[in-house]
């Protein structure tokens, strides 16, 4: 069973809403939230801004395409990523962007806080970095209450995350197309690299959560609930306090928008499990995971 969760009494440290978050957290991997700071309108705000761009002839998109930039920020085409090499590329499009550092900052040559690429659109740049800073201030507190829900002190990861590699992305998933056949996905099977993803989405089925013993989940929140899940990082960081589950979108027989915030620390924090020698900065293990999934990139290397 997947857990739906009030953020307002996480926050309070509601003793069975921690429980809940646990359970989800070492069990099944997915939650879903309600009663944040961001309400329904405003996430079908940013839902409609994302649609309304995705929608454009490519030809008013390619100039922001990351395949001629060589950037993480901007649009990706339909196919664009891979995430299982066993599978085709993914149909989806999608549109990122991530934390900017002042000019100067030891950590603003790397390419998670590379400029970002917005379209020529005030209103479009308005409406999605307002949302990224709030998602941002949701994430944090999420996070303190995963923290206190795996019994470590609710500012275990405070300052891991003073300038999070966090990545705001819209995903187009268009209806399923004709031509798709068994090894076609608007994203395959696969787990989040990083921490913790904040998900919105219109509503639209399509997003699958794959069950501990086999099979799978539907899974679906209308605007102003989000879907939480959990990332590799944090598995590997909490030594398995929390567990990254797989999960798919097959494509329905209408179109999906998705909005998640994939909420990562610092670049240099290391995320490696406690106990040993061993130090893994969570900037490599991104970088190494982007590598892998951008076919661009795989094109490079």
């Amino acid at each position: 069973m997947i857990p739906r969760l009030d953020a307002k009494k996480l926050a309070e440290g509601d003793a069975q809403s921690l429980a809940a978050l646990r359970e989800a957290a070492v069990g099944v991997g997915f939650a879903t939230v309600h009663n944040t700071d961001l309400s329904a309108a405003r996430v079908q705000e940013v839902i409609e801004t994302y649609r309304a761009f995705f929608r454009q002839p490519e030809t008013a998109k390619r100039a922001l395409d990351m395949a001629r930039t060589g950037s993480n920020r901007g649009w990706g085409a339909a196919g664009s990523e891979q995430v299982d090499p066993d599978a085709n590329p993914d149909y989806k499009q999608f549109f990122d962007i991530g934390y900017q550092l002042p000019e100067g900052h030891a950590l603003a040559t790397k390419i998670f806080y590379a400029p970002n690429q917005w379209p020529d659109d005030p209103a479009f740049r308005r409406v999605i970095s307002d949302y990224y800073a709030d998602a941002i201030t949701v994430c944090k507190g999420l996070l303190r209450a995963i923290a206190t829900a795996i019994g470590a002190d609710a500012a275990h990861f405070d300052r891991a995350f003073d300038t999070p590699m966090a990545l705001l992305r819209g995903n187009y998933y268009p209806a399923r197309p004709d031509w798709a056949g068994a090894k076609d996905f608007g994203i395959a099977t696969h787990t989040d690299y990083g921490c913790l993803t904040l998900l919105a989405t219109d509503g639209s089925p399509g997003l699958e959560v794959r069950k501990r013993g086999g099979g799978w989940i539907p899974l679906s929140a209308p605007p102003g609930d989000f879907i939480i899940n959990f990332g590799e990082m944090l598995e590997f960081w909490t030594d398995g306090a929390v567990k990254a589950t797989p999960h798919r979108v097959v494509g329905g027989m209408a179109e999906r928008i998705s909005v998640p915030m994939f909420f990562n620390p610092t670049y240099d924090t290391n995320v490696a499990p406690k106990g040993g020698d061993e130090e893994m900065l969570a900037g490599d293990h991104l970088s190494a995971r982007f590598r892998a999934t951008y076919v661009h990139l795989q094109d490079k290397t």
